[in-house]
């Protein structure tokens, strides 16, 4: 009996020494199924109470409870003491200082069409325009018999013409905005019509949709030169204060008179024979514009010899390549991040 309990102290003795010394979790375990275990030395001792007589059973089995507890308990303050340690090192590794600036994400922007939609909207915004919308499915007398342009016109050819169906056409200009707007209000009448247009033409330089910011100004003795004016002054606001404006005369079925409007180049001033921007030239052609034609005027109820107007069409997409060296229009329509992420 002194032998067996003699065994059972030591091993208890020997235990609380390892598990004192252990420094991890996973050691702290070996030493509890090495002891503790079916197969475990204090296991192994207890199997030999069988030979022991019945009188000495009780303080073996006693001294083995007494070690076991203790082993036990010596194990759990262990375990404690080493998830603790290992829960602050892992809260140390992972300690987030909210105070450091954080990631910068991608951040979308608006499209180059829509900031350069925006920017001329607000220019002319301050000479006293009012935005106004329209359908992009336009009737075919809206878009082409109430501006002028007769049956034969080429214009109406199904070459030229997105046709929806009878009597029904994608607009080929927002200046099916301005008739509607002659014809549900009375003058004066001064506003900015922005939007899609679609005509069958594709290039580097045509899309089959595009975009034009057309102009209108209907008022007593309204003249070319407050058209030259409010041009001008678009001109510099946009592409910069030195820039300067001409006018050449040309045709446009719902003005009379017509002008091509040029803009100097703001790169080189035509100073540079080898401009990307003016290819040497010097200038660039940006809209057409002239005084409102007098059928025009009539068709909308109004007296020619008691009012008249200017009207104007810019093509939103070219200023925005001009002013951003954009060699392709098809570029604004492809939808490549690493193109839009530019602007």
């Amino acid at each position: 009996m002194e032998s067996l309990i003699s065994k059972i102290n030591a091993i208890g003795t020997k235990t609380l020494e390892d598990i004192a010394t252990a420094s991890d979790l996973a050691g702290l375990e070996i030493f509890r199924v090495s002891v503790l275990g079916k197969k475990g030395s204090l296991s192994e001792v207890l199997k030999g109470l069988g030979s022991v007589g019945s009188d000495d059973r009780p303080k073996i089995g006693a001294a083995a409870n007494d070690v076991k507890a203790k082993i036990e308990a010596a194990l759990e303050e262990k375990k404690s003491i080493l998830e603790s340690r290992d829960l602050e090192a892992r809260l140390a590794n992972e300690r987030i200082d909210v105070s450091l600036p954080s990631r910068k994400l991608h951040r979308g922007a608006l499209h180059p069409i829509t900031q350069t939609t925006r920017k001329m909207v607000e220019v002319f915004s301050r000479l006293g325009f009012d935005l106004l919308t329209g359908p992009e499915i336009e009737t075919d007398y809206f878009c082409f018999e109430a501006v002028n342009i007769p049956a034969d016109h080429p214009a109406r050819d199904q070459q030229d013409t997105f046709f929806m169906g009878p009597g029904l056409v994608l607009r080929t200009q927002t200046t099916a905005i301005q008739t509607r707007a002659m014809r549900g209000n009375e003058w004066p009448i001064r506003i900015l019509c922005p939007g899609a247009v679609y005509r069958k033409d594709n290039d580097a330089t045509h899309s089959p949709m595009f975009h034009q910011l057309e102009g209108l100004w209907i008022d007593k003795k309204v003249k070319m030169s407050d058209l030259k004016g409010t041009l001008e002054f678009f001109a510099k606001e946009v592409f910069g204060a030195a820039t300067k404006i001409r006018l050449r005369p040309s045709y446009f079925s719902f003005v009379e008179p017509g002008a091509e409007v040029d803009v100097s180049c703001f790169r080189c001033g035509g100073k540079d024979a080898a401009c990307k921007v003016c290819k040497g030239s010097g200038w660039l052609e940006i809209l057409g514009s002239g005084m409102v034609h007098p059928k025009l005027l009539e068709l909308a109820g109004y007296d020619p010899n008691e009012v008249s107007g200017f009207a104007f069409g810019i093509g939103i997409d070219r200023v925005a390549m001009i002013l951003h060296d954009i060699p392709d229009l098809r570029y604004m329509f492809e939808g490549d991040q690493r193109f839009l992420s530019q602007f």
